[in-house]
């Protein structure tokens, strides 16, 4: 197998664990898999020591892509607020989408549940930089407890997902709303 070929079938391997683990859970077999993708379980087993080695990577993969989904362009930047709330109305329109099934890193944490699963390390690493985010500007826009605002507003953004994935609540409006009073009562100008 050359380099490109095996690029080539690492790539379709990821696709295909991102869209089987998102659609259908992490417990979705080898066979399945390696189906979807149209590579062997041998060639899997060539790239991969595992299936949960696949599952972090497909995941780790995603991270910089789902960021870039909530967060403003360079250009669009506004204020510390104006980012927060940003974040949630990208939520929103990400919640009304027909395949949506909630953050994919909240999924995979609630389901491996194992803090020290491959995957769930990457999950809870994509979790924390949110709320690092999250963190920073409610201290660039002077909340009175920036640690915990952040804290706040993951429970809102985690929720929401949780809720909107599981097609329990649909989120037009709700969680800016939400976070509005929260940033309101945190004193982020």
């Amino acid at each position: 197998m050359t380099t490109t070929d095996r690029a080539s079938t690492k790539e379709r391997l990821l696709d295909a664990a991102a869209e089987l683990f998102y659609r259908d859970g992490v417990s979705i077999g080898v066979e399945a898999l390696c189906r979807t993708a149209g590579v062997s379980k041998r060639s899997m087993y060539q790239l991969f020591a595992s299936k949960d080695e696949v599952l972090a990577a497909s995941l780790e993969r995603r991270a910089p892509g789902y960021a870039a989904q909530l967060a403003p362009a360079e250009g669009e930047a506004g204020t510390p607020r104006e980012r927060i709330l940003y974040v949630f109305g990208q939520a929103e329109k990400l919640s009304a989408e027909p395949g949506y099934q909630g953050c994919p890193f909240l999924a995979a944490l609630v389901e491996l549940k194992n803090p020290e699963h491959p995957a769930s390390l990457v999950a809870r690493r994509a979790k924390e930089l949110l709320q690092e985010a999250f963190r920073v500007q409610a201290e660039l826009g002077g909340a009175r407890d920036p640690e915990f605002l952040a804290r706040q507003l993951m429970l809102v953004f985690d929720g929401a997902s949780a809720r909107a994935g599981a097609r329990i609540e649909t989120l037009d409006g709700l969680t800016t709303a939400t976070v509005t009073t929260l940033l309101d009562a945190a004193g982020v100008a």
